[in-house]
């Protein structure tokens, strides 16, 4: 599987910072907190050759007696997290860019699903991870989950993959963080500068586009 780009727009998260991708919050610890017993759930499972790599969130103290529900991590709102610049979008879509764009910066590595590197699948799989939802481990068996989009109705969140092999087959994957009336920006790892922002108005993204597929509803 290929990721090659060819430029980038945004390459760390103070470039982000900057553009309003995302902000921290003042006082931001940066102690992981883990859960003890993350509960995965498939989206899909055709050729899903995934990992069982293990990914946690923060989670409040619980003072209840009785053993409440889980909270989905939707509904895990605290001080710790990042905040996007407020507009229509869901508060999940809003955490998963901000869980990709703590990875701006990273180096690309073939079969990479952690900090120390990426493919652009596993930038995919281990954002949707964090949140307890398993994606195929591929950019192509990942095309096939959830619901293909027209142009009209793509938005922040959704996947956008490629073909950057000059064949019918996809093959790169990102996530989209902007839209506009003529321009996709999306977040993703490609072979030559790791995890970075690039744009649909480049020449080689706008020639390589496939589709977009909405994973969360």
């Amino acid at each position: 599987m290929s990721c090659k780009p060819t430029s980038n727009i945004i390459t760390s998260k103070s470039e982000a910072q900057k553009r309003g991708i995302y902000r921290a919050p003042e006082n931001r610890k940066l102690a992981a907190k883990t859960v003890s017993k993350p509960n995965t759930r498939n989206v899909a499972s055709d050729n899903d050759t995934a990992s069982n790599t293990a990914y946690s969130y923060s989670q409040p103290k619980r003072t209840e007696t009785k053993k409440p529900a889980r909270r989905r991590a939707i509904d895990d709102r605290n001080e710790e997290d990042y905040v996007v610049n407020a507009d229509n979008a869901s508060y999940m879509v809003k955490q998963l860019i901000n869980v990709a764009s703590e990875n701006l910066g990273a180096n690309y590595r073939a079969g990479g699903t952690t900090p120390d590197g990426f493919d652009c699948s596993g930038l995919m799989y281990s954002t949707f991870q964090k949140f307890d939802i398993t994606l195929p481990r591929s950019s192509n068996d990942m095309a096939k989950i959830g619901r293909r989009l027209d142009n009209d109705e793509i938005r922040k969140g959704d996947l956008i993959f490629f073909r950057t092999n000059g064949r019918s087959v996809i093959n790169h994957v990102g996530m989209v963080t902007e839209v506009s009336d003529d321009e996709i920006k999306f977040i993703h790892s490609s072979t030559q500068k790791g995890v970075i922002i690039s744009s649909t108005k480049e020449a080689y993204y706008g020639r390589t586009f496939a589709q977009a597929n909405r994973i969360l509803e």
